[in-house]
């Protein structure tokens, strides 16, 4: 027999948790992973800290589920709209994309979740900072695995280590993250476009299609 009420509880629950953690997500992003606590959470989201520390039980437990939510609105923002082209150069193309775009758009108001929460914790071992390193190996290993199709296609026939590539693009969009950000400028997002192309196009992307990355959204319509 189904019980609506305890389903009922149960939705309402989660729906909770879900709201306190999109406000936990967003300033996190603005002051830092650490700063994240029951009290601050409770006064941004308008709730009682009772409440958030019923639905977290400890600040640590409200860090890991916001490293979490974040991973995954990082995921649905940038990865699955790169997986609806093939995969190659053309889902290289849409990853590189999404990521400027990620920034540049203020999907997290802060830019970039990850970027201050490593800068937060990557000296602090424990859960909170394994879960950031595992968050940012999958996207790492991603973009390695996608450009490792492209090399295999004969995409990209002059990029030897794709595992370097991305380490590359990462370092790459740390720094214009940052600058764009220090700025108020997209400035950056332009300089960004143009130094993914000319990587592409030094691996062996045909020049016509590396420039797709130049223009917002056209390799994910291309």
């Amino acid at each position: 027999m189904i019980d609506n009420g305890t389903d009922g509880r149960r939705a309402r629950g989660d729906a909770a948790r879900r709201a306190v953690l999109a406000h936990a997500v967003d300033l996190a992003s603005l002051e830092g992973l650490d700063q994240l606590s029951i009290g601050r959470i409770a006064l941004a989201a308008g709730v009682g800290k009772s409440n958030v520390a019923t639905l977290f039980g400890s600040k640590e437990r409200l860090q890991l589920a916001a490293v979490e939510a974040a991973r995954e609105r990082f995921l649905a923002t940038v990865i699955e709209p790169a997986r609806a082209q093939p995969r190659g150069i053309r889902r290289v193309l849409a990853l590189l994309d999404r990521m400027v775009a990620y920034s540049q758009d203020r999907v997290f108001p802060g830019g970039c979740f990850f970027s201050v929460a490593a800068a937060d914790f990557h000296a602090k071992p424990g859960e909170v900072r394994d879960a950031i390193v595992l968050a940012l190996d999958e996207w790492h290993g991603y973009i390695a695995a996608s450009a490792r199709f492209g090399v295999a296609a004969g995409e990209l026939p002059f990029l030897d280590d794709p595992a370097q590539f991305a380490f590359e693009v990462q370092g790459l969009f740390e720094w214009t993250n940052q600058l764009a950000l220090l700025r108020d400028s997209d400035e950056p997002y332009e300089r960004a476009r143009q130094a993914f192309r000319d990587r592409l196009v030094a691996a062996g992307a045909e020049p016509a299609l590396a420039d797709l990355v130049h223009t917002p959204g056209a390799a994910l319509a291309g």
